[in-house]
């Protein structure tokens, strides 16, 4: 008996009664459409070191580079006479050095047996010692222009996106001239908005950012307002985390939050239309009663999505939901 019970409960359909809902005024956020400028953060020119013909180039507009990167090769071909010279100079004055020490030698063999003045030594020893010297600042003179031929690899000066290439392979190339154009420090939205707004915007707030063909895209964080207003403009900066596929210097429409207002809203499952009419019903000492509404759009509110009721409902009306 029991089990046969349970059977018939099983297969009993489960009635939903309605729930009802005391309506309040929740705060709405209006925002403003604008479109925003794609910016890189930091733009930085790749700069050759020393002068000469470009001989290789490795990036084009669009690559990636990272810190570091050799990107472009300068080379200087007088750099490449003056270390064959700073070798032969070492050489010349390594066999004085060299003959200068045989003749130390011999002098201080000829001192033991008394043929020669300790004078005599002390010349030769003082010329060994300048040899050396001489070789020593000849071999720093050779680090010097090996550090200048090291210096021909142009390399990023940061990690980012190469926005343009300045010149080709085989250009004459002076000290200091940029190669390469590289956008790092990552990017954001640079925005104008009208200065009416200036006082209402507030660091910190969520600004929605539409995706191409209006398709949803991320959420961006207005991180600088600026204090100046230029041509009846307020200038503005907002961080996204990710920008997507977009290109420097592309507009991208963002909705900024600028007022708060009090609103009436339902959820959406509380209204139904017939006839083209929409009606919510409401529970009030007479019973259940559908009223007539006008409804205006969608709204963000902490429960989630919900529809903004302009006329027909007021505070503390009894809304019956499914």
């Amino acid at each position: 008996m029991r089990a046969l019970i349970a059977l018939v409960a099983t297969l009993l359909p489960i009635t939903a009664f309605p729930a009802e809902i005391a309506l309040k005024t929740v705060d709405v956020v209006e925002t403003k459409a604008v479109f925003g400028r794609v910016e890189t953060r930091d733009v930085i020119s790749a700069r050759a070191r020393i002068g000469g013909t470009l001989v290789a180039i490795e990036v084009t507009e669009g690559d990636q580079v990272r810190q570091g990167d050799t990107i472009a090769r300068v080379a200087d071909q007088k750099l490449a006479l003056q270390m064959n010279a700073a070798d032969a100079r070492i050489r010349a004055l390594g066999s004085e050095q060299a003959n200068a020490r045989t003749e130390l030698d011999r002098a201080r063999d000829l001192l033991a047996r008394g043929a020669t003045t300790q004078q005599r030594v002390d010349q030769l020893r003082t010329q060994v010692d300048v040899l050396r010297n001489q070789i020593s600042a000849a071999e720093a003179e050779k680090a010097v222009i090996m550090q200048q031929s090291a210096e021909g690899a142009v390399t990023a000066p940061a990690t980012g996106r190469v926005l343009s290439k300045r010149v080709t392979r085989g250009t004459v190339i002076m000290p200091g001239e940029a190669i390469a154009t590289i956008a790092g420090g990552g990017f954001f939205l640079r925005l104008a908005l009208p200065e009416r707004h200036a006082a209402t915007l507030k660091v910190g707030a969520s600004v929605p950012v539409d995706g191409r063909d209006g398709k949803p895209g991320s959420t961006g964080t207005l991180v600088k307002i600026f204090p100046q207003i230029e041509n009846g403009r307020v200038i503005a900066d907002v961080e996204v985390e990710t920008l997507g596929n977009f290109f420097v210097g592309e507009r991208v429409l963002v909705h900024v939050p600028v007022a708060t207002r009090k609103a009436l809203v339902v959820p959406p499952g509380a209204v139904s239309a017939r006839a083209g009419v929409d009606f919510v019903q409401i529970s009030d000492a007479s019973g259940l009663r559908d009223i007539a509404v006008i409804l205006g759009g969608t709204v963000n509110t902490s429960q989630g999505e919900a529809l903004e009721v302009l006329s027909g409902l007021k505070v503390d009306d009894r809304v019956v939901t499914p």
